[in-house]
């Protein structure tokens, strides 16, 4: 199974809260919906929509997945929400328990020993397996080398601060560019490979 991440990114590597003021305001983070004005419907949202139709299944962290979940249910009958309601989803939590998988075809994999978990799904299962936000968890899968595409939809702005997906353990990884793409509202959707070892 192929992880590939997809993120909404600053020029400074910022993804927090890119949809909205609430979304996420860890550390006094004051900038939540930064994307919208970037946000472009044909090279943005293509790509969003690109990165969906491809995935067999979604993974998220709990904090992503408890958002997800507040929202997508309730847009039923649109194309993209139901896509999003009826896909496989994995949450990684620590604190979720199963009766707390109200969103639709939602399995939960426990915190405690959650790379490796995925490391084996990742060896045993085909597919793509979509992570989108989340991330601490994207910075766990990149720094045990477990990514295999990023697909990260850049933002023309600096944020000067905030939850980034990238390690900070001194490690090299390196990624091959792909394709990428630029909207008239100045985002470009960059698409990275893991880059072969050796």
């Amino acid at each position: 199974m192929r992880i590939v991440i997809s993120e909404f990114i600053s020029l400074d590597g910022v993804v927090q809260a890119p949809g909205g003021p609430q979304e996420d305001t860890d550390g006094g983070f004051a900038h939540g919906g930064w994307s919208h004005a970037y946000f472009d419907p044909e090279v943005v949202g293509g790509a969003f929509d690109a990165a969906l139709d491809e995935a067999d299944a979604l993974l998220f962290g709990r904090r992503t997945w408890s958002t997800m979940a507040q929202a997508w249910p309730e847009r039923a009958g649109d194309p993209f929400a139901d896509r999003m309601n009826a896909i496989r989803k994995y949450v990684v939590s620590g604190t979720l328990g199963e009766p707390d998988l109200t969103w639709n075809n939602t399995r939960l994999i426990a915190a405690a020993g959650a790379v490796p978990h995925l490391g084996t799904l990742r060896e045993a299962e085909g597919g793509t397996l979509l992570v989108m936000g989340s991330p601490t968890l994207a910075r766990a899968l990149i720094a045990a080398g477990l990514v295999d595409e990023l697909r990260l939809i850049v933002m023309p702005v600096v944020l000067g601060g905030g939850k980034t997906i990238f390690p900070d353990d001194g490690g090299t990884h390196a990624f091959e560019l792909v394709s990428a793409t630029q909207a008239p509202t100045g985002a470009q959707v960059c698409v990275y490979r893991a880059a072969p070892r050796g």
